[in-house]
């Protein structure tokens, strides 16, 4: 997971607006005597939806991602990546927390794998961190990480649970980094795709599902245009970094991670889906944005956000260029595909991962162009979370997350209708509550419950209205470090208590397990 952004509200000091008091009372609402009962006991009401209420064969599964739970940040091999130096930088990471430990799942990823079986998940979506395979980002293979992902991946399809494996979240290797400035290079589309291979011929006899990249959109826009993410690079004008151009660099990261991601899926086509018989996609963010009035300039804007925000991407991808919005506003600063790479990127996805939480309102400026150039500013549209007074929903304990499940049903179609009906896996939705919870409170999540039950109706909603929609991923399995939010938010279904590690799944846990029961025969 990550934060997908008001960039408006993305600057440092929004780092500590955490609402825990909101969040508190949230709880409390459905607390009374249920708080006293363990939580497997509570009667759940999944609102009339079952397994029999979606397609046959569809998919129910978490996801995680291995710089968040893992830990083992600096042991058995593991080399550095870019967000291993970003959050040593004080004041980066809430309190100062790291990675390094997490929630160990290097260690407890069994215990981790029953859980998910007791609950009844079809599948796991895990990422591989390329710098526990390759140390240095190209070349030597560090072994006892490849180790550890077999005994992940076997132990997976031991306990009946399908893997779902995402070759890169947010976690570039340093040394790539350090080598030719990582992403801002055309090198890096062959390391990842020698990467890429080097997964392919190691698992794929056993990983059928493969993803290329983990919202591409938020390691571009927030690594490069306002700095909020590692590597920490922007414009003086747009964040607080000491080196970066906002109105190139967001562009030309975009660029390679397309072609990164096509030169990957290229090499699974030709070397392995013959022998292999998987699949392969990539992971894309997708805030649904709402025109703020019916006004002709305010359904532009959302239009414009739309094209540079999920458009960015998928349209390449389908279409073999970048939204004609983009290449109008970015003109020349906008990167372009010869016909041979256009050629490679377009149709490169066997299907499409969408994360969805949110949705905003968007509105024209009406204002005259900063004299400073950025992603953002390209977009020339003002997000707004209320309407008449009127909040988009009611709000979870991150600042830019709103509850609008009829904003996943339009995003869902707004991809079936402009895109070709693309096979889609909803990769991501979930909520968070403060990290200061307690035990007894976080366990009673009713909140989380009312939440995945609301916006697992609309997902319904849009299959039900010819979207080609195949799975249903929770984020996440677990609470775990959320980023620069470290461990002050918690997305899991699944509550850790940090001080000894320990899993105590959640109420909204035992929802899902009834949710997704099976007919015993």
């Amino acid at each position: 997971m990550r934060t997908p952004l008001s960039f408006s509200l993305l600057l440092v000091g929004a780092l500590v607006v955490f609402s825990a008091v909101a969040g508190e009372r949230e709880f409390s609402r459905g607390g009374g005597d249920a708080a006293r009962v363990a939580p497997e006991k509570v009667r759940l009401d999944t609102g009339g939806l079952s397994r029999k209420s979606f397609p046959k064969g569809f998919i129910f599964g978490t996801a995680t991602s291995a710089y968040q739970v893992e830990g083992m940040a600096h042991k058995e091999g593991r080399g550095p990546s870019i967000w291993d130096a970003f959050v040593k930088i004080p004041g980066i990471v809430a309190n100062n927390a790291t990675a390094d430990v997490t929630v160990d799942q290097y260690h407890r990823y069994k215990e981790d794998i029953n859980l998910m079986q007791k609950l009844n998940f079809d599948a796991y979506r895990f990422s591989i961190s390329w710098s526990r395979i390759f140390p240095d980002g190209t070349g030597r293979v560090n072994w006892k990480g490849v180790a550890y992902y077999n005994r992940l991946i076997n132990y997976l399809i031991e306990k009946g649970i399908t893997p779902y494996a995402n070759l890169y979240h947010y976690d570039l290797p340093l040394a790539l980094e350090k080598k030719y400035k990582g992403l801002l290079s055309p090198r890096v589309v062959k390391d990842f795709a020698d990467y890429a291979d080097f997964c392919f011929k190691t698992f794929g006899d056993r990983v059928k599902n493969w993803m290329t990249f983990n919202e591409p959109r938020v390691v571009a826009a927030l690594g490069y245009d306002n700095g909020f993410f590692a590597p920490g690079r922007c414009s003086k004008a747009f964040g607080n970094c000491t080196a970066g151009n906002s109105a190139t660099e967001p562009y030309i990261v975009a660029h390679h991670l397309i072609l990164s991601h096509a030169a990957a899926v290229k090499r699974y086509r030709e070397k392995y889906l013959a022998t292999q018989k998987g699949r392969i996609g990539i992971l894309l963010d997708f805030v649904w944005y709402e025109p703020l009035t019916r006004s002709k300039a305010d359904n532009l804007a959302a239009q414009r956000a739309r094209d540079f925000h999920v458009g960015w991407f998928i349209h390449p991808i389908v279409y073999g260029e970048y939204p004609k919005t983009m290449q109008n506003i970015v003109g020349n600063r906008l990167p372009k595909f010869t016909k041979k790479k256009a050629k490679m990127v377009k149709g490169s996805i066997d299907f499409v991962g969408i994360n969805q939480y949110t949705t905003y309102y968007m509105y024209d400026p009406h204002q005259k162009k900063s004299k400073d150039l950025g992603y953002q500013q390209d977009w020339n549209a003002g997000f707004a979370y209320a309407k008449r007074g009127k909040p988009v929903g009611p709000r979870a304990n991150s600042y830019w997350l709103y509850n609008v499940p009829w904003g996943m049903y339009k995003a869902l179609m707004y991809i079936k209708e402009r895109y070709g009906n693309p096979n889609v896996i909803l990769s991501e939705n979930g909520m968070d509550d403060p990290g200061n919870v307690t035990l007894a409170k976080g366990l009673h999540d009713t909140t989380r419950i009312n939440f995945y039950k609301g916006y697992l109706t609309k997902l319904k909603k849009a299959v039900d209205d010819g979207a080609h929609i195949t799975g249903y991923f929770a984020w996440s399995l677990l609470d775990n470090f959320e980023w620069r939010l470290g461990y002050t938010s918690r997305f899991g279904i699944v509550y850790v208590d940090y001080s000894n590690l320990k899993r105590y799944p959640k109420m909204s846990a035992y929802w899902f397990q009834k949710l997704i029961a099976r007919k015993k025969h």
